[in-house]
């Protein structure tokens, strides 16, 4: 099964953009997964190929037009999930990602201007997704982050099969650190206990980091686990 990816955008000469490179890239010439970027403005019903309109009770900017972006999502919705960049949206996180990757692909629709009329999301079964707390230009770039997110899961993409297993967020912690060559760099050295060749330690030093990186970096996640209890490992130490 290829994932197949369709985005709506008013710009998709900004596609594949990043997607072509390295491992999406890679795995896109592959045909491990397709991609498809659809100009909404295609679907505008006027002859200026209109796409947006002025905000319902004032304000500045314009609102992209609902039945311009209902008739651009009817025309690819075949039961791939559809989503909606917008700020507004439930923060996509590790999980959400996994799920999306494990299905058949996505339907990703870029908003701009002020965003979308809000009766999509009541007329069409769209889920409004953000990458984050701040705003963008328009959603192109949200959309980037999402499809690569998701394909770099796919099979064989990232090639060793528990590459992803250790990674930021997927056990709800911060991946712990990581050290390489040289050894001694400006009078830094690495951890001795990740030259000790003891694996039980390593993994309880690692899993001890991880404990502390979320707790001074992300709060949020830290308490969301119910803090360390319960979560280290035989012989982790929690560091205060």
């Amino acid at each position: 099964m290829t994932f197949r990816a369709t985005v709506l955008t008013l710009y998709p000469e900004m596609f594949p953009g990043p997607l072509g490179t390295s491992l999406a890239g890679r795995a896109l010439g592959e045909v491990r997964w397709s991609l498809e970027a659809r100009n909404i403005r295609d679907h505008a019903i006027d002859k200026h190929r209109t796409v947006d309109s002025t905000p319902a009770g004032g304000g500045a900017g314009m609102v992209l037009r609902c039945d311009v972006l209902a008739a651009a999502l009817d025309a690819v919705a075949d039961g791939r999930p559809m989503l909606a960049m917008t700020p507004r949206g439930a923060p996509l996180t590790q999980a959400r990602v996994r799920a999306l990757a494990s299905g058949e692909g996505a339907i990703v629709l870029c908003g701009r201007f002020e965003g979308y009329d809000e009766r999509i999301f009541e007329a069409r079964d769209v889920e409004p997704v953000s990458i984050g707390d701040y705003v963008l230009s328009g959603g192109e770039l949200g959309a980037m982050v999402l499809l690569d997110a998701c394909v770099r899961l796919l099979p064989g993409v990232m090639g060793a099969p528990d590459s992803g297993k250790e990674e930021s967020f997927e056990s709800g912690l911060l991946e712990y650190p990581h050290y390489t060559r040289p050894v001694d760099w400006e009078g830094r050295t690495i951890p001795e206990v990740l030259r000790s060749g003891d694996h039980a330690k390593i993994a309880a030093w690692r899993h001890s980091m991880a404990l502390r990186d979320t707790r001074l970096r992300r709060p949020d996640l830290f308490e969301r686990r119910g803090g360390a209890q319960g979560s280290s490992p035989s012989g982790a130490q929690r560091e205060d």
